[in-house]
């Protein structure tokens, strides 16, 4: 036998058992990565699947009056799996039931469980008629 094969030989000899903490560590370790793992998978195999799923709130008590303008901030918010594109907000100020203001707003890009923030501005108080919020369209990317 050479030198070489007789010092790796006489290494692995050397080499104390594991003792009972790194096996511990280690089997908790393993644990945590293949509950990662399976979360990941899980996630994947339920969410992708899904289109979106788009939804809109306007946050009418936070409504600021600037200069005789009123500002309303919305929050939309993509509980789906899928990205959404292009995704169109539209809201309108009815008063005694006719459309007296209405306003648009567009979303670039919302990716699954993604919330973007906005507001609309209105020259009349919402708070005199009806505000109606809503979601009217989105493509996918």
């Amino acid at each position: 036998m050479s030198q070489t094969n007789q010092d790796s030989d006489s290494s692995q000899q050397q080499r104390p058992p594991r003792s009972l903490a790194e096996w511990v560590s280690f089997a908790i370790a393993t644990c945590i990565v293949v509950l990662l793992v399976g979360l990941v998978l899980y996630d994947w195999a339920t969410q992708k699947n899904q289109p979106p799923i788009l939804s809109v709130i306007a946050k009418e008590r936070e409504l600021r009056q600037t200069q005789e303008q009123f500002y309303i901030p919305f929050e939309v918010t993509n509980t789906g799996g899928e990205t959404a594109e292009s995704v169109q907000i539209i809201a309108e100020l009815r008063v005694n039931g006719k459309v007296e203001e209405t306003g648009e707003q567009q979303i670039d890009f919302l990716s699954g469980g993604e919330k973007e923030e906005g507001a609309f501005i209105f020259s009349r108080n919402p708070r005199d008629g009806e505000l109606v919020v809503r979601v009217s369209s989105y493509k996918l990317p």
